[in-house]
């Protein structure tokens, strides 16, 4: 299937660096990234109008089973994401992922709150009440870590600024201007 048309690497076992090689490792891992991230942003140029003229012609010319080429391509789509795996270059790192918020977590909640709202007979106005309600418990249980990432991100900015500030100082106005050896006037 479409699994076949790329070959799947092994994984990435974590090399270790010397300290004097780290420099360039991370240099390498930098244009790695970018370049990986690059390609992904190029094939998803040309991936999502694909995948929405398919899914359009899904609807109107039925194949054997409903959306049989959308999801083929999604497939092939998924392979060619595996193929470039953007994030190799932290693999190592792995940590467990917080499955409560995913897109797809997040989709399946709100999506389990329309659909009971619509089982009661729910309006229109109860929907959104009820979605509003869900959003707002995610939003509580998140919020102890929101304040911190906040901190962090002000603390970040307030250091960028500074350095900058202090980049654009010049010289030391007590130091002595360079001499010009040539003595022409510049």
């Amino acid at each position: 299937m479409a699994n076949d048309l790329v070959p799947v690497p092994p994984p990435v076992e974590a090399v270790p660096v010397e300290p004097r090689d780290a420099r360039w490792r991370f240099l390498r891992d930098v244009v790695v990234f970018e370049a990986k991230l690059a390609l992904n942003n190029l094939h998803n140029f040309f991936q999502i109008p694909l995948t929405l003229a398919v899914a359009v012609f899904d609807v109107v010319i039925k194949g054997k089973t409903e959306g049989e080429r959308f999801y083929k391509l999604v497939e092939v789509g998924r392979t060619i994401d595996d193929a470039i795996d953007i994030y190799s270059i932290v693999a190592h790192r792995e940590r467990p992922m917080n499955t409560d918020y995913t897109v797809d977590a997040v989709i399946a909640k709100m999506e389990g709150v329309i659909k009971r709202e619509y089982e009661k007979g729910g309006t229109a106005a109860s929907v959104k009440a009820a979605v509003d309600k869900a959003i707002d418990q995610m939003q509580a249980k998140t919020e102890p870590h929101a304040a911190r990432a906040a901190d962090a991100m002000k603390a970040a900015a307030d250091k960028m600024s500074e350095h900058m500030q202090n980049m654009g100082q010049g010289p030391d106005p007590g130091s002595k201007p360079e001499s010009n050896p040539g003595g022409d006037a510049r």
